[in-house]
């Protein structure tokens, strides 16, 4: 089955600088997002504290919940409306206080603030701050090695310039992703951190189908043909290909964020971001990096 007809010519090199542009504003905004928010904006897993999600039957005013939790010292926790409107997160930060007496204090105060709703306790979760810090640490070095790896297989593969392309496309692909998490005012949980290294996975399959077409294409094509030629000539070959797999894939997370429920959303929603990314990546990222390539100034010569 192909959805693009053989022979199509689009030019993908010719659009660099504007997608580059494109990802350089997407990149900007998410970091520009996180410094003014102090950072990441990480889930207990990895900050510590007390996670408490409550839902009611009336919807809640944000507003009025923040200022009963002012009144009971906690001015500087974290509420964040979940799903219907009638749901709602609130994050604690760490405290000397029993995790126990937090909540029921929490709870109390709630309910003497909204008498009038019904409330039920949907989850709580308690992290330490030394578990929480390992954590962090664990999964930094998982996406560490995850780079690492992938590097080193593409390497071996196709050589370190290509290597180096992939990997811009996994770091865009994964600073992408959390860029939208900021801007969303989503958490980066232990979920989310499986999700991005998912996207890393996938990503990195996409550009090697693409490389490996360039590949095949330097040793049949014209030596005169110039190298951003073939790359499009290689990318408008693969681009059935991977609009067929993006589109299964995308259909399927798609799937799970609707109707997968609030305990995989943030999960799905990352897949969502990463598949797209993945897939812009490995034609305007990870591609254009060959135009760097000695064998681009080699072929002219011949």
């Amino acid at each position: 089955m192909e959805w693009i007809k053989p022979g199509t010519k689009i030019d993908f090199v010719g659009k660099l600088y504007y997608c580059l542009a494109l990802s350089g504003l997407v990149i900007l905004a998410g970091t520009i997002s996180m410094i003014l928010k102090g950072g990441p904006n990480y889930g207990v897993d990895f900050s510590g504290g007390l996670l408490v999600q409550l839902r009611s039957d009336k919807v809640v005013p944000l507003n009025q919940l923040r200022d009963s939790l002012s009144k009971i010292g906690w001015a500087k926790a974290q509420i964040q409306e979940f799903g219907d409107g009638h749901e709602v997160l609130i994050r604690a930060p760490q405290s000397s206080e029993a995790p126990e007496e937090l909540k029921n204090r929490l709870i109390q105060a709630i309910h003497k603030s909204f008498p009038q709703n019904n409330w039920e306790e949907r989850r709580t979760e308690t992290v330490g701050p030394q578990v929480s810090k390992e954590l962090q640490k664990e999964a930094i070095i998982a996406l560490v090695l995850s780079f690492a790896a992938m590097y080193g297989y593409v390497t071996y593969r196709f050589g370190w310039l290509w290597a180096s392309g992939g990997i811009l496309a996994l770091i865009h692909d994964v600073w992408v992703t959390v860029a939208f998490f900021s801007l969303a005012n989503k958490e980066i949980t232990l979920p989310v951190v499986a999700a991005l290294l998912t996207i890393i996975g996938y990503s990195i399959n996409d550009t090697i189908v693409l490389f490996d077409r360039v590949r095949e294409n330097l040793k049949k094509l014209s030596k005169n043909t110039e190298l951003a030629t073939l790359i499009n000539i290689s990318v408008n070959e693969t681009l059935s290909r991977t609009i067929l797999t993006s589109f299964t894939v995308f259909i399927t997370v798609l799937a799970l964020f609707f109707l997968g429920g609030e305990v995989i959303h943030d999960f799905a929603f990352a897949l969502i971001i990463g598949v797209i990314s993945g897939t812009y990546s490995t034609i305007y990222i990870a591609s254009p990096i060959l135009l760097l390539w000695p064998a681009k100034r080699t072929r002219k010569k011949k």
